[in-house]
C-alpha cells in the first residue's frame, strides 16, 4: 500500500475532531475485523461520546494527523504512573504505507517523555503490519494475552528513558 509521500502535520485534537477522528478509526480497523473475523471488536463499537470523552479527557492526549483539511490518523496516550498506555493508532486506509503512524507513535512519544519512562501497548497476534510496525520503532515484546479462541494479544513496551550512563541526555 506504499504509495507517493504525503505532507501532514501533527497536533492535538480537540472533542470538535472526535468524529472524523471516529470515522477515520472505524475504516481503519475494519481490515483488524475481518482479519479476526470479529465485527464487534472494540474500535468499531466506540461510539461518538466516547471518542469525544478520551479527546477530552484530562488525563489523555489525543494526537492528530492532518493532510490538509482532512484528519488522516490519530493515536492515544493516557498515563498510568510513568507509564503511557499508547491506543488507537489509526491511519486511513489510502494513506497506509506513508509514514504516518509511525510518526505519530514518535509524537506522542516525544509529548509524554517528561511524564513517562515507557510506553506500552497491544495489538492482535495476526496483525504482521502492526507487530513490524512497532517492532521497528523500538518495541520489543513483553508477553502475549490469550482472551479469545480467535485473538491472542501481544503486548510490547518501549522505554523512553536514557540508559544508565548515557551522556547528555535526561
Amino acid at each position: 500500500m506504499n504509495g507517493e509521500p504525503v505532507e501532514f502535520e501533527i497536533a492535538p485534537a480537540v472533542p470538535a475532531d472526535a468524529g472524523e477522528i471516529l470515522t477515520v478509526q472505524r475504516a481503519a480497523y475494519l481490515a483488524e475485523a475481518q482479519l479476526y473475523g470479529d465485527p464487534f471488536i472494540a474500535p468499531l463499537v466506540e461510539s461518538l461520546d466516547q471518542v469525544r470523552a478520551a479527546v477530552g479527557g484530562p488525563d489523555s492526549l489525543v494526537l492528530k494527523a492532518t493532510a490538509g483539511p482532512r484528519i488522516a490518523g490519530a493515536v492515544r496516550g493516557r498515563l498510568a504512573g510513568s507509564t503511557c498506555l499508547v491506543g488507537r493508532l489509526v491511519v486511513a486506509p489510502d494513506l497506509q504505507g506513508r509514514g504516518l503512524g509511525r510518526a505519530l507513535l514518535a509524537a506522542l512519544e516525544a509529548a509524554v517523555a517528561d511524564r513517562a519512562d515507557a510506553c506500552v501497548l497491544f495489538t492482535g497476534h495476526l496483525s504482521e503490519a502492526n507487530l513490524r510496525l512497532y517492532r521497528r520503532t523500538g518495541y520489543a515484546e513483553t508477553h502475549r494475552e490469550r482472551v479469545a479462541d480467535h485473538l491472542t494479544l501481544v503486548h510490547l513496551r518501549k522505554s523512553l528513558a536514557a540508559p544508565a550512563g548515557a551522556p547528555g541526555v535526561r
